[in-house]
């Protein structure tokens, strides 16, 4: 089957409007007390995005047979948790970026404390939004705290975080360190606990939520490889935050290991890997198969 890029990025348009919509119906609305951290909270989140975690929560339970509106709290939290994390990397003492989404940084608007205090408030309230999931009905509550538990691990020490603290290690050395486990860690975790959350609230059985498990892995494997591309070939202006960051701060990627046209092949690998992984499934997983094939032509 051919992929058309416009009409999947029609298709994706839609998925993420639903989810900007279900996200301001949470951080919108009446002004609350105090209102600088929720202001900060709302900017970090409501600045735009790919929404593509949450769009992959909707998929988990479409693929499961269920409906995405039965796990819009558990959506918006993965995208809560992803803000959160952008919000901290910017921070002077990590990356230390200007600019996020074509945007100045959450701590270039509100300061650095309340930029640190929002990204705590969005992971905290991420949690206690995932908990509401076991109020929808058809969501069996010990299903919700199986998520809980898969989403800590996968934001955690051993997760994301992990995967952050191996990155910052490395940075003004080139070393020949491995990147697929930093990858995983950083990327991929979020993406696979996404995927889960999904598949777990509708009851996927077992072989089904292991598939998705392996494209979530290779999905933030090749998504952040071409995340390295980008920063190197990209366009600022689409991208929304400064190229060359990598080579500024000397940071192995694969494109400094094996090369950009090795690094697009490493990509592809991965896309593949990717669509293996949904063997087992119909065609109600062909938006997963195209997603993976967007990585590929995405220019953001």
């Amino acid at each position: 089957m051919g992929f058309d890029m416009n009409s999947f990025m029609d298709e994706i348009s839609q998925r993420k409007a639903f989810i900007e919509k279900c996200l301001e119906q949470y951080l919108g609305g009446e002004p609350k007390n105090p209102p600088v951290i929720h202001q900060a909270m709302y900017y970090a989140v409501m600045n735009g995005g790919k929404r593509l975690r949450p769009i992959m929560v909707l998929e988990g339970a479409r693929i499961a047979g269920g409906s995405g509106e039965t796990v819009i709290p558990a959506a918006c939290a993965m995208e809560m948790i992803h803000c959160y994390s952008l919000v901290h990397d910017d921070l002077p003492a990590m990356d230390d970026d200007d600019l996020r989404r074509g945007k100045p940084t959450c701590h270039k608007v509100f300061g650095e404390a309340n930029a640190i205090l929002a990204g705590d408030a969005l992971l905290t309230e991420a949690f206690a939004l995932i908990a509401d999931n076991a109020l929808i009905e058809g969501i069996q509550p010990q299903d919700v705290v199986r998520v809980i538990r898969d989403i800590a691990g996968a934001a955690g020490s051993q997760g994301m975080i992990g995967g952050q603290v191996m990155d910052l290690e490395a940075e003004g050395k080139q070393a020949d360190h491995d990147l697929s486990l930093l990858h995983s860690l950083k990327t991929s975790e979020l993406f696979k606990a996404s995927l889960r959350a999904g598949a777990i609230l509708n009851k996927l059985d077992e072989a089904g939520i292991q598939s998705l498990t392996r494209y979530g892995h290779n999905f933030g494997l090749a998504f952040q490889i071409t995340d390295d591309i980008l920063d190197v070939s990209g366009d600022q202006n689409l991208l929304g935050k400064p190229v060359g960051s990598d080579e500024k701060n000397v940071r192995t990627t694969y494109i400094s290991l094996i090369g950009l046209e090795g690094a697009k092949e490493k990509a592809r690998q991965s896309v593949q890997a990717c669509i293996d992984s949904l063997n087992s499934f119909g065609s109600e997983a062909d938006f997963l198969r195209n997603l993976a094939r967007f990585t590929l032509h995405r220019t953001a």
